[in-house]
């Protein structure tokens, strides 16, 4: 097989990134072949382009024109891209509530989505919603406590893999009502070109000091101020140590080094 290069992001705003990356990175470890360079946002666009696979775990991150751009010509080329939880979302706070502005909207065609809004954190059921190697033998299970159950805009074609079920508010967004219980895909394949997109929603982690803008970070519009809170309430742990997620995380991790087909 060979040595395989791939490309780990982890940063942003508003969640508990040390923990993801760590986990995320031991892993990737299983893999003997593999071999990881890490970063915190985009710019790093050549060693991007010289890997195999791209892993994402980033929240409020919002990557140049130029950054867009080679993301896309990446997945295009037959790039696998594996985008967990918060890649797809960038916000703005207005008087009605966190708005999510419609303003990298190629980057969230290449993603295949973009988050909109959540209802309030708590467990969730999910289920199969295709038969695909990624999901053999994965039945109905629950995210853990602290999960946020995405609802999205969608781009292109999406592939649902698993599913929940929801109608009703999102309290705090903007866009805050959701009637008409429907499903929603919390793990999807997106075709762009002669590559993919395979994302997974679940995955949010908040600790005390994570609503704080990372040394280095930016936060962005009047979300830099209200934001800024020295120490948040309580634990939310999301599904990181929910056994089913965990293989979750080890299939995605072994599409995106080329084990599983590509769609």
């Amino acid at each position: 097989m060979g040595r395989i290069d791939g490309y780990l992001i982890c940063g942003g705003n508003w969640h508990d990134f040390d923990f993801p990356r760590l986990r995320l990175l031991e892993l990737l470890a299983e893999h003997e072949e593999v071999r990881v360079l890490v970063g915190r946002d985009f710019r790093d666009t050549e060693g991007i382009a010289g890997c195999a696979f791209l892993i994402t775990y980033t929240c409020d991150l919002r990557p140049s024109e130029t950054e867009v751009e080679a993301l896309a010509r990446f997945v295009e080329g037959g790039g696998r891209w594996f985008a967990l939880h918060g890649t797809n979302a960038v916000f703005e706070m207005e008087a009605d509530g966190v708005r999510s502005p419609r303003i990298l909207r190629r980057y969230m065609e290449v993603l295949g989505s973009q988050f909109i809004a959540h209802p309030p954190v708590g467990s969730y059921p999910v289920w199969p919603a295709a038969e695909h190697p990624l999901v053999a033998g994965l039945g109905e299970w629950r995210t853990g406590e602290g999960e946020e159950l995405y609802l999205c805009e969608y781009h292109g074609e999406v592939r649902p893999l698993m599913v929940t079920r929801f109608g009703g508010e999102a309290p705090g967004f903007a866009e805050s009502s959701w009637p008409g219980e429907r499903e929603w895909p919390v793990l999807y394949l997106h075709p762009y070109g002669a590559g993919a997109v395979l994302y997974l929603t679940p995955g949010h982690r908040r600790r005390r000091y994570d609503m704080l803008t990372a040394p280095g970070g930016r936060a962005y519009g009047s979300l830099a101020g209200r934001f800024q809170l020295p120490e948040y309430p309580r634990f939310e742990p999301g599904s990181w140590e929910v056994p089913e997620y965990v293989e979750l995380l080890r299939r995605g991790i072994r599409w995106a080094k080329g084990d599983y087909p590509l769609l």
